[in-house]
């Protein structure tokens, strides 16, 4: 759901760019607490800048989801659950900064109305509901599982409504809205379903080996449940620490391999498709006036290293790269905000 530059006139660009703008200065005071916050803070800024770098990676498998039409991640719930919901708006934000420079993928004029729909709508939504959820179900693992699926799944098709909002504030085209809603929310909400089954799976996965490390399964600790003869029993407390402790770099280690792995083979395989967003405009002519993009002569544009014939090698090896990018560059600015919160005088 990249919006080039071009669908969204300029005043509402503008003005979608104050707004997450915005989003991102209150998500860094509230980072400061997430990321200083349970186990100790020298472990989650790493974390958090895997989990862009992951989000990252998942974002370049696209899968069918309709004759023609692609999606894929969008990652605000995913996000959210696995490291909160003010780092998860910071996690979004540096994906789509570092597609955008580097891959000419989302416009640069338009990477406030991005920012704004695939970051804060798909975040706030996602954590409202799956917070809702996870006091309403049991108070157990699978909880946390299910209400991410359900909280990824709301997300996508709020994220499309969010977009045919500004469209129609300040859509450059001039194609009835209802029709840009009905299809936007329509097909966006069978690219939810992919996008709430990989949640599902990534926070599961997480949740069985480390439940500790996921921001959304804290409190969850106490009652979490064991089945002993065949019946279920409340874990001895003693037991907690010892599943939750220790260094989480093996937990990093695969998550960074996984990365590198879709990234740099699986993406070779993803659907070739047009998206979401992309299928809607050509089928409603709302990207009549769509824009070159300002960094269309990166030596990375559109996931592909330049001077390198091969495809696959050339796809593979972006791939990488921007998975090593966006995990520097997302780890470097979460251990600042994290140093920050830890020596509150150098905010002063």
């Amino acid at each position: 759901m990249h919006v080039p530059d071009g669908f969204i006139n300029a005043p509402v660009s503008v003005a979608a760019g104050v707004v997450a703008a915005g989003a991102v200065a209150v998500s860094l005071r509230g980072a400061r607490r997430e990321l200083g916050e349970g186990h100790g803070g020298e472990r989650t800024a790493p974390l958090a800048g895997l989990v862009a770098a992951f989000i990252f990676a998942v974002q370049m498998l696209n899968f069918p989801v309709a004759a023609g039409t692609s999606g894929h991640l969008l990652g605000g719930a995913l996000a959210a659950i696995l490291v909160g919901p003010w780092t998860g708006v910071l996690c979004i934000a540096v994906v789509l900064l570092m597609q955008g420079i580097l891959f000419a993928d989302g416009g640069l004029t338009a990477l406030g109305v991005n920012i704004s729909v695939m970051g804060v709508v798909t975040v706030v939504v996602a954590h409202a509901l799956f917070r809702g959820l996870v006091l309403l179900l049991p108070r157990v693992r699978a909880s946390v599982t299910a209400a991410s699926f359900v909280a990824a799944l709301v997300s996508v098709p709020a994220a499309a409504a969010a977009f045919t909002a500004l469209y129609a504030i300040g859509g450059t085209t001039h194609v009835p809205v209802a029709k840009v809603l009905t299809a936007m929310v329509g097909v966006h909400t069978l690219i939810g379903v992919g996008e709430a089954v990989i949640t599902m799976l990534t926070v599961g996965a997480v949740v069985a080996v480390r439940p500790d490390l996921v921001h959304g399964a804290r409190g969850l600790t106490a009652p979490l449940k064991l089945r002993v003869g065949g019946e279920l029993v409340d874990a001895a407390p003693a037991a907690a620490p010892a599943a939750g402790s220790g260094s989480p770099k093996k937990v990093w280690i695969a998550g960074l391999v996984t990365a590198l792995v879709l990234a740099g083979f699986v993406s070779f395989y993803a659907s070739a498709s047009p998206d979401g967003l992309e299928k809607v405009a050509a089928d409603k002519g709302i990207d009549v006036k769509v824009e070159d993009h300002a960094a269309a002569d990166s030596p990375l544009a559109d996931y592909g290293v330049k001077g390198i014939e091969t495809a696959r090698l050339s796809g593979g090896l972006a791939g990488a790269i921007g998975v090593g990018a966006t995990l520097a560059v997302g780890t470097g600015a979460f251990w600042v905000v994290r140093r920050r919160r830890a020596h509150p005088e150098t905010t002063a």
